[in-house]
């Protein structure tokens, strides 16, 4: 997730045509941040992830790897900022909290891998999703297009990478949750509407389920977000989990659990 500029004081003393190139340099920004990302610009970020999170895997219980590696119930949370967790330490992120509430709940074999970065849009997801696939989870929480409504790039790019992104999560055997977004009103009527609506559309286009607004109970609130009313805090994210996630994501935990006959089946 990008934050907001904090402005500067105004210099007066810049002349005129220091001015119009300083005009021609931002134009200039803002026209590179419409471009789609180069094909590898998160490969090595994404490669050593995989890495990281392979060994998190096989580590999760004691013993022999292999046979933790293949205990294991893997859910992949994919996204931007507000999935890496932005501003939280790493504990008081929404992938952590979500598996120490699971862990709660009697789901002691899952683990929760944070694939979130920071500045995301669809077309870098798009970019690394294969490498980060290599994790083969069996669930893939998908949140992503924020970044994408805050550089105003074409809610048909975003629709198509994300649906890039929905089939080759789904090549992979993994179950998809996607997590709906919402943005503020001063994009225009059109472009708001159109960016809420194209989650439900995508959901029905692909069988998904589907959390309807990932922030949800939490947006706008002054006591559950940091400074930036961008970015959850940890007790944000404790209200996301509870509320927004654990109703949607139980139930298919469960009957992808019941169906392999995982270890942590419950009655």
């Amino acid at each position: 997730m990008i934050l907001p500029i904090e402005n500067t004081k105004t210099i007066r003393s810049v002349q005129p045509w220091m001015t119009c190139i300083a005009m021609l340099l931002c134009l200039s920004l803002l026209a590179g941040c419409h471009s789609e990302e180069p094909s590898n610009t998160n490969q090595p970020k994404a490669a050593t992830e995989v890495a990281t999170a392979q060994n998190a895997v096989k580590a999760e219980k004691p013993g022999d790897n292999q046979t933790a590696e293949q205990d294991a119930f893997v859910i992949l949370a994919l996204g931007d900022s507000l999935t890496e967790g932005l501003g939280v330490k790493k504990d008081g992120n929404y992938p952590a909290l979500l598996e120490q509430a699971l862990k709660q709940r009697g789901y002691s074999h899952i683990k929760v891998i944070n694939s979130g970065f920071s500045g995301e849009t669809s077309s870098g997801l798009k970019n690394r999703v294969d490498w980060v696939m290599q994790l083969k989870p069996d669930l893939t929480i998908l949140n992503i297009g924020a970044n994408d409504a805050i550089r105003g790039l074409p809610l048909t790019l975003t629709s198509d990478n994300i649906t890039n992104i929905i089939e080759r999560i789904q090549a992979t055997g993994s179950e998809v949750i996607l997590a709906g977004m919402q943005i503020y009103d001063n994009l225009g009527r059109e472009y708001v509407s159109g960016f809420k609506d194209m989650y439900p559309k995508l959901a029905e286009q692909h069988d998904l389920v589907m959390i309807p607004f990932f922030l949800e109970h939490v947006g706008g609130d002054p006591a559950l977000n940091q400074a930036d009313m961008i970015h959850p805090t940890t007790a944000g994210y404790q209200v996301i989990v509870e509320r927004n996630l654990l109703p949607t994501v139980l139930p298919v935990l469960n009957k992808l659990t019941h169906k392999t006959n995982h270890p942590d089946n419950q009655e």
